[in-house]
């Protein structure tokens, strides 16, 4: 069936993968890894009840609130395309009160921001007493971005039902035929529509005037297949809002995404406007935030349990709309003035708030006549019965961070996901292919190229460094590794039959896009290497890989550099995919690649021991870095970190050239680390061991795990899972950026911040 099922859908979408996980978990043994769709997706909202607000105030508010979501990003696997965002709010003028609106603006919530004071039909000076907004970023699945493609779909031209939604819906061709055979037109390419225009077949076709809105959605979700958050408004229901979640898992082990993938569209921010509310969550998180000037009626909230049938009791079954004041929190008061701020994330909370509530997977939050009650479908055995307000002791930057002390730490210990993620739909393990979706049009030509160049700054020029060996390998081509800034200074010489890749996290590094033009100039074919969708450098190269890292707060670039390598070694696979003498080694190191991940974990569980070693080097003024072959550039890239953030002086040194000057500093003071791993350098640096320790050197080592002949002439060692030589780079690099992490904690400097530094380099 699952043969069938990839043969039948021409090239295998997240909408096929899902159905595949369907059929694959009924195969005892079968595992899958957990990670929700809505990981990276943005959800703030803003409830005040008798809490008189301006519109203005309320879109200020609202704003905000995604400009705070802002730093999650936006993440893709290909094609480049802007952003836009768009609002839905209830009419502002006498005729249309009651009516729908909707604005659509291409561009960033800034550009959203722009354009709604610019707007005459909206009264931005109206005193609202009650009012429901809702803020929205999300990845696209089905079509490409545009208007009639933006969130919120409509069921019909009247908008007499507006939808927003999160995820896909993995059923929504059969909808859709069903719904096309009943006279309903579609207007647009997503798979969101179908859901606007069921529940308006549902009501056009509702057993009697009493169906309550939440009924009407219960109906919809019935029929719905997939993962979705999805929030529902209505000309039929005034003043009423119905939002629900289900996420499913889509990450696994042993199925994966194809060649191009679906998630390849850069995303969107939308902004939608309610009344009344309804939130569920399942697997995605989520919290409310509370604020009220009066005392409120609990502490803690019961749950509703209900276990009807719609059909059967449409009145019992319409709860949403009887709101208990014993099983409900509110404001004890006269008016019950009261504020709720709904968010997936608490840095869009805490500067208005400190008291929230989590919601756990499954819990149905409504709120109505300022009264906020939690629901469940059923009562599993051993779950809490109630969900207790919560006291946040975080400020807003450190909320951000979660558990972590800095976004850098943050970022290093997401890198087995980020890693995952850059290979994901990329690399299939079944049949050992690699296919870069973003390159895809342009293999022929750079397989006819005479040489490659790779030209970065820093932390990226060291990927290409990390990299070149392999690439040579693979592609049997001459391959430079420049330093953007040193290569326009040479007015190198480029020529119409190179293949240049320009590697910028940012996208935006002036020296990076300075020798773009100039390549482009000459002729070239320019492939970018980013993390930045839509950035300058994405735009302006002829083809290119998003390395899907996710968002890098930090200035010093840790998860972003193993995304890039990681994307460079792939880009050798699909090179090498048809040459018969390389196969060997093409399957050592996909296998290894599928390992990848865990083995990441594995290094990160040896923190508190790199800790303790970095008790004995913070009070230091030098640390030299040594190593050769592939970790050659782990020590450029440990030094670099080490200068960065902790303010020492760190030299990575190229141990072949020891002999020629290093040699020198070595002595009993003089921190050292080196890297030692059994691969063709092994007995080479075996040899730089021995003249280190000759001289009184105490040398640290990275080196593999039961190494007893390294382990003995060490000082201290950090022992390291063994994987393929081309990708030990990546285990080795891990230990230099927690190393470096520490240091800086340690000597009581600002990890994410350092002095002088900037996240993008936008200047020479």
């Amino acid at each position: 069936r699952c043969t069938q099922l990839l043969s039948s859908s021409g090239r295998t979408s997240l909408l096929t993968l899902q159905r595949l996980i369907a059929l694959l978990q009924h195969i005892p043994g079968f595992v899958y890894l957990r990670q929700d769709i809505t990981t990276m997706c943005g959800i703030f909202a803003y409830l005040n009840y008798r809490v008189p607000r301006t519109r203005k105030d309320i879109f200020t508010t609202l704003v905000k609130g995604l400009q705070r979501l802002e730093y999650r990003g936006y993440d893709s696997a290909g094609e480049v395309a802007p952003p836009s965002s768009c609002v839905a709010v209830d009419g502002s003028g006498k005729d249309d009160e009651c009516g729908i609106c909707l604005f659509k603006k291409k561009g960033k919530v800034k550009a959203l921001d722009e354009e709604l004071y610019k707007n005459d039909s909206l009264d931005l000076d109206a005193e609202l007493d009650t009012h429901f907004g809702i803020a929205h970023t999300r990845w696209a699945t089905h079509g490409e971005p545009s208007a009639v493609n933006s969130h919120p779909q409509r069921s019909d031209k009247n908008n007499e039902f507006v939808v927003i939604h999160n995820g896909i819906i993995t059923n929504y061709k059969e909808l859709k035929k069903y719904l096309v055979s009943k006279g309903y037109e579609f207007e647009s390419d997503t798979d969101t529509e179908v859901i606007p225009k069921l529940i308006k077949y549902l009501y056009d076709n509702r057993e009697s005037d009493c169906v309550s809105f939440s009924t009407l959605v219960e109906r919809v979700i019935q029929q719905l297949e997939g993962a979705f958050a999805l929030v529902f408004k209505s000309i039929h229901f005034p003043g009423e809002a119905v939002a629900t979640s289900n996420s499913i898992d889509v990450r696994f082990n042993r199925v994966n995404r194809d060649k191009t993938g679906n998630l390849n569209e850069y995303e969107r921010s939308r902004l939608t406007l309610f009344t009344y509310f309804l939130l569920s969550r399942r697997g995605s998180p989520l919290l409310i935030g509370v604020r009220s000037q009066y005392k409120l009626s609990t502490e803690q909230i019961p749950i509703q349990y209900n276990n009807g049938d719609s059909r059967r009791d449409v009145q019992n079954k319409n709860y949403i709309n009887m709101v208990d004041n014993s099983h409900s929190l509110h404001s004890v008061n006269d008016r019950m003035a009261v504020e709720f701020y709904f968010a997936s994330d608490a840095s869009a909370i805490i500067e208005h708030t400190n008291k929230v509530i989590y919601l756990e997977d499954d819990d149905i939050a409504a709120v109505a006549g300022g009264k906020l009650s939690l629901h469940r479908a059923s009562r599993c055995a051993g779950e809490d019965p109630v969900r207790v307000i919560q006291t946040l002791q975080m400020e807003l930057q450190q909320i951000m961070k979660g558990n972590f002390k800095a976004f850098m730490q943050k970022e290093i210990f997401e890198q087995p996901e980020s890693v995952f993620n850059t290979m994901r739909g990329r690399i299939c393990f079944d049949t050992n292919t690699v296919m870069l979706g973003g390159l895809k049009d342009h293999l022929k030509e750079i397989k006819r190229c005479r040489r490659l160049i790779i030209i970065g700054c820093g932390t990226s020029f060291h990927a290409g460094v990390a990299t070149r060996q392999i690439l040579e390998e693979l592609t049997e081509l001459p391959v430079m590794v420049e330093l953007a800034s040193d290569f326009l200074d040479r007015t190198t010489p480029v020529y119409r039959d190179d293949v240049c890749f320009f590697i910028s996290q940012s996208g935006e590094t002036a020296d990076t896009l300075m020798a773009l033009r100039y390549c482009k100039d000459r002729g070239a074919l320019t492939v970018g290497v980013t993390n930045t969708v839509g950035s300058s450098i994405s735009r302006e190269t002829d083809c290119g890989v998003h390395i899907n890292a996710g968002p890098e707060i930090g200035v010093a670039s840790t998860k972003a550099y193993t995304s890039q390598f990681v994307s460079l070694i792939m880009f050798g696979l699909m090179m090498s995919e048809d040459r018969l003498s390389l196969q060997k080694r093409r399957l050592e190191i996909i296998n290894a690649l599928h390992k990848l991940p865990e083995m990441i974990r594995e290094v990160l569980a040896l923190d508190e021991k790199i800790k303790t070693i970095a008790d004995e080097l913070y009070q230091q003024r030098s640390l030299l870095v040594m190593g050769r072959g592939y970790h050659y550039a782990t020590c450029l890239e440990g030094a670099l970190k080490i200068k960065e953030i902790t303010y020492m002086h760190s030299e990575g040194i190229l141990a072949g050239e020891l002999k020629h000057g290093p040699l020198a500093l070595i002595d009993y003071h003089m921190p050292v680390i080196m890297v030692i791993m059994r691969d063709a350098c092994y007995i080479k640096c075996h040899n730089a061991l021995q003249q280190v320790t000759a001289r009184q050197g105490r040398p640290i080592i990275l080196c593999c795990q039961d190494d007893p002949e390294i382990s003995k002439m060490a000082y201290k060692t950090i022992e390291l899972p063994h994987t393929v030589d081309c990708l030990q780079g990546i285990l080795c690099v891990i230990p230099m950026q927690l190393m470096s992490f520490h240091l800086a904690v340690l000597r009581g400097y600002d990890v994410d911040c350092p002095r002088n530094l900037a996240k993008s380099v936008t200047v020479e």
